[in-house]
């Protein structure tokens, strides 16, 4: 049986994005309440990680204010953050004073300050506060902007500047839906509900490439080897591009003739890579019903060559609708998130599923994402194998902590392979005088 999540973190609002910094130890989490309509407040929220007592903990530390904007997708590279909200892409550079710098609050190995203007807006300073007392700002009827998340943290430890504002979307209902940086940080790629994939040149902005890839909404976007950007679309293709030329079409369901195309569609596609073998990736994708069925068929997961683009093996993970994915650092583990609110991790060699929390949530899982193998990641995880993250509509954002498996080492498993061959010559002997 699965151990129960514990609540990180509660939001004054929807989360529907989150990510963690390998080197600072901080899971950055965004989303809103559309506040021009609701009154619920929008806004980036920097939660500082830390084990306290022997278990994770997270304390707010800075809350950056979206004003009128929701953030629905987000992508980390360093310390510049790329968050969708509404039709535009936001370019943010997450600022922390060096060690010894005012206010005192680098990390180890000193931190870089950052030059340039600051947000023109501060409010109060918040103080940390451990997972078990961390219930999220309440907002009381009438409270101003600080109160309602648009704050600095003490002592001007952290401020977020904005670099960028770009228009990623055009179409009647814009939305960016996905974006994701290179490996090198160089290159931008953003998609939404136009069905338009854009590349953009880092950290200048400048558009590089604009191409149809989808009849409707892209879903979700990954970047492989040679900057091969994969796509999943409401059309229900998943294609491979090279720039503006497409590479191939993604037929997941060529080895189960059963199922026809037109049944599923693409919800979620990522890159990882092969466990013990950083220099090879292969390509996960997520299958879910295209219409819905009064006995709600599985939903499928299928891993890929990331070379040739083949299908290496599928299988079912559930009938719940998946929303989300996302894979370990070590490519070890997928995390998948329901419309439902549960939420699951299946080893990415085989898929099958070693952990599962039903209805974790309650309600739709928005995104999910490991604790990075980092060296400050290792810390956190304190001996666990895994901690996965969830976010959802529900506010909350929860932890999710894989123990580590037990294994038994190689010298015992020699010595009971010498008994085991020791005591069937012992028995042969016995059955059989003179066997030898």
């Amino acid at each position: 049986m699965a151990p129960r999540p514990t609540e990180l973190y509660r939001a004054p609002f929807p989360l529907y994005t989150v990510r963690l910094h390998p080197r600072r130890g901080l899971a950055i989490t965004a989303g809103g309440g559309g506040a021009a309509k609701t009154g619920i407040g929008n806004g980036v929220h920097f939660l500082q990680l830390e084990q306290i007592g022997g278990r994770l903990s997270a304390s707010l530390l800075h809350c950056h204010d979206t004003e009128t904007r929701a953030t629905m997708s987000m992508a980390l590279s360093g310390d510049i953050i790329a968050a969708g909200q509404d039709h535009s892409c936001h370019i943010l550079r997450l600022c922390v004073p060096a060690a010894g710098a005012g206010g005192g609050g680098g990390e180890r190995g000193g931190l870089r300050e950052c030059a340039g203007p600051r947000e023109p807006r501060a409010g109060r300073s918040l103080r940390p506060r451990t997972a078990a007392a961390e219930k999220g700002p309440r907002r009381r009827k009438g409270a101003g902007p600080a109160e309602r998340g648009d704050t600095r943290s003490a002592g001007g430890e952290m401020t977020v500047e904005s670099l960028h504002r770009v228009r990623t979307d055009f179409s009647p209902d814009a939305l960016q839906k996905a974006v994701r940086f290179s490996a090198d940080g160089t290159l931008l790629v953003t998609g939404g509900a136009d069905g338009f994939l854009r590349l953009w040149e880092f950290p200048s902005m400048k558009k590089a490439l604009e191409f149809k890839a989808h009849d409707g909404e892209i879903e979700d976007i990954t970047l492989g080897p040679d900057n091969k950007v994969v796509t999943a679309g409401r059309d229900l293709q998943c294609r491979v591009w090279q720039r503006d030329q497409l590479v191939t079409g993604l037929q997941w369901n060529e080895n189960l003739p059963g199922i026809p195309s037109t049944a599923y569609r693409y919800q979620a596609c990522r890159f990882g890579v092969v466990e013990d073998d950083c220099r090879a990736l292969r390509l996960y994708t997520v299958q879910v019903p295209h219409k819905r069925e009064r006995r709600p068929p599985p939903c499928y997961l299928t891993k890929w060559d990331g070379g040739t683009f083949l299908p290496l093996l599928t299988r079912p993970c559930g009938s719940e609708v998946i929303s989300c994915l996302s894979i370990s650092d070590s490519g070890t583990f997928l995390g998948l998130g329901t419309v439902t609110g549960s939420v699951a991790v299946h080893i990415a060699f085989s898929l099958q599923r070693l952990y599962y929390v039903k209805e974790a949530h309650g309600i739709v899982v928005t995104d999910v994402a490991f604790v990075p193998e980092s060296e400050r990641g290792r810390e956190l995880l304190a001996g666990n194998e895994a901690a996965l993250l969830s976010v959802a509509v529900d506010s909350r954002c929860k932890l999710h902590l894989l123990p580590a498996r037990r294994s038994l080492p190689v010298w015992m498993l020699l010595l009971l392979c010498a008994g085991l061959i020791v005591g069937s010559i012992v028995v042969l002997q016995l059955a059989f005088p003179g066997f030898l």
